[in-house]
């Protein structure tokens, strides 16, 4: 079931869903945080930033796992995932570097790749609270519509629709790599608590797909309608075609 947290706009989600994840951080001792990259989740951690800066939040114990990363770029390449937490929120807050952990991209065994990071995974206990966007196929991490579930992490061939989006974090096209070692929807689903955030009008066809529609590998974050702890926060440009 996901319950629906509706603010006014992005500014409002992102304040929210950082109090959310705050929240998470001071009622745990260890706490273990799903992180996500693209745009949506920017303002969220620039408000968690803050809340350090002001001496109101601690990181020294929080772990962390990224859903994602881009098979064959190097954790320094600007344009990877491990680059792009560093820059949004690790070098701002006191999170241990040790305790961060985003899929490597340069292993080139497959298997290996994903094995290790579930093992990671499983290793801190799962995950307590997973951090999602939504793509405009529906896809959560890397994992695109197609005719099933994946289970566990895995490496993901892009699809066309969602390279074009990724191409405003590159110089061309071209530059966008084709490949991306994912959480799988399997190790998604079995994190305690879902934080699912989505903004803007361009986002209300999928979402309504999504919170409305049935649950099929054709809509990933369709999957989410089965979690027994999804909190869905997102403004009313992205809810605007869904029931009130």
């Amino acid at each position: 079931m996901i319950q629906i947290e509706r603010v006014k706009d992005y500014d409002s989600l992102s304040k929210k869903a950082a109090m959310l994840i705050a929240a998470e951080i001071v009622q745990r001792k260890t706490p273990v945080l799903g992180l996500a990259t693209g745009s949506t989740p920017i303002g969220t951690y620039k408000v968690l930033r803050e809340l350090y800066q002001e001496g109101r939040l601690d990181f020294s114990s929080v772990h962390s796992v990224n859903l994602d990363e881009y098979r064959g770029l190097h954790p320094e390449d600007s344009h990877s995932y491990h680059y792009f937490m560093d820059q949004e929120l690790f070098h701002h807050v006191n999170i241990n570097k040790a305790n961060t952990h985003v899929p490597d991209g340069t292993l080139e065994n497959e298997a290996e790749a994903c094995e290790s990071y579930e093992t990671l995974i499983q290793g801190l206990g799962g995950i307590h609270l997973q951090i999602l966007g939504l793509g405009h196929d529906g896809h959560i991490g890397f994992n695109e519509p197609s005719d099933s579930f994946p289970g566990k992490t895995h490496c993901v061939k892009l699809t066309e629709e969602t390279i074009n989006a990724n191409q405003r974090f590159f110089s061309s096209k071209e530059e966008v790599p084709k490949e991306a070692y994912t959480m799988g929807i399997g190790t998604i689903m079995r994190a305690e608590k879902i934080l699912l955030l989505v903004s803007g009008k361009d986002k209300a066809a999928i979402l309504k797909k999504v919170v409305e529609g049935p649950v099929t590998p054709e809509v990933p974050a369709s999957i989410l309608q089965f979690h027994p702890n999804t909190i869905l926060i997102a403004d009313e440009e992205a809810l605007s075609l869904c029931r009130k």
